[in-house]
């Protein structure tokens, strides 16, 4: 799909990931709508790059239909969605409040629903449409010291594989962009015991959003953000039990770091 004069709508468009794609999308000519809670945020975006913010909240179905129906009034069907919104709060599930999990479920995952609710009947009566979802690596090998960021990128991986293989042939697309670390406020101090042992080649925001842009260009569903993640899922794939190992590993090394330090606070959208 090419860019040029199609409604895109961002969400988590208030940095990050999200305000680096909000960019790259207007530069190569699309009608670009920024969302986020962070209405001061999505407005500075939407001001730099000509587009339009319309401050949603992503874990209200109602907040996600009104951004829909704003967004059809302004400027017409939408032809692409990127559902990038995503919270990292969360621990082991000792320790973590059910609250939390149920706070990270609504944002993580129903606002990838939500959306979907939102635009799929209006593309698949057009032939025609795009979904990209932002998981993480998280979603298809793990991460250390968090359990409910883990599971909820796994259900994404999950729904986006779906409607992958269900909708690809009624015309719609969808793209996975699974990164490893970014430089974003997801992902804290670039010193902490995640950042060293986990998050992998740091790239930045920039850079992911000329990948997911490409990838969108192309058609191709998923997007890894270094080569040396394909080979940690051909390693997972094809000895699940070493992998496993060289994990537990790891978690060692971090819980050592995470001794001599403390741990990183990272509530911050993508």
């Amino acid at each position: 799909m090419k860019f040029n004069n199609r409604v895109c709508v961002i969400t988590g468009g208030a940095s990050g990931i999200g305000a680096a794609s909000a960019r790259e999308f207007a530069k190569r000519g699309a009608r670009v709508v920024v969302t986020d809670i962070n209405a001061e945020g999505c407005e500075q975006v939407a001001r730099e790059i000509g587009g339009i913010a319309i401050p949603c909240d992503v874990a209200s179905e109602s907040s996600v239909n009104d951004l829909v129906t704003m967004t059809e009034t302004k400027l017409g069907p939408i032809d692409l969605f990127f559902n990038n919104a995503g919270v990292a709060t969360g621990a082991d599930p000792l320790t973590t409040p059910v609250d939390v999990w149920q706070d990270q479920w609504q944002i993580n995952v129903m606002a990838h629903l939500y959306a979907i609710r939102a635009v799929l009947p209006g593309m698949l009566a057009r032939g025609e449409g795009y979904l990209v979802h932002t998981a993480s690596m998280a979603g298809i090998l793990t991460t250390l010291s968090n359990l409910t960021y883990a599971t909820t990128k796994h259900a994404v991986v999950g729904l986006a594989e779906w409607m992958s293989i269900t909708y690809h042939d009624q015309g719609i697309r969808t793209s996975l962009l699974a990164p490893l670390g970014v430089r974003t406020p997801m992902l804290g101090d670039p010193e902490s015991p995640f950042a060293l042992t986990s998050a992998g080649p740091v790239k930045e925001p920039e850079d992911v959003a000329v990948m997911v842009a490409e990838a969108v260009e192309a058609e191709r569903f998923l997007i890894l953000t270094d080569d040396i993640a394909q080979t940690w899922m051909d390693r997972k794939s094809s000895d699940l039990e070493r992998w496993l190992s060289g994990m537990r590993r790891l978690n060692g090394k971090a819980e050592s770091l995470n001794q001599h330090q403390e741990p990183a606070q990272s509530p911050s959208e993508e």
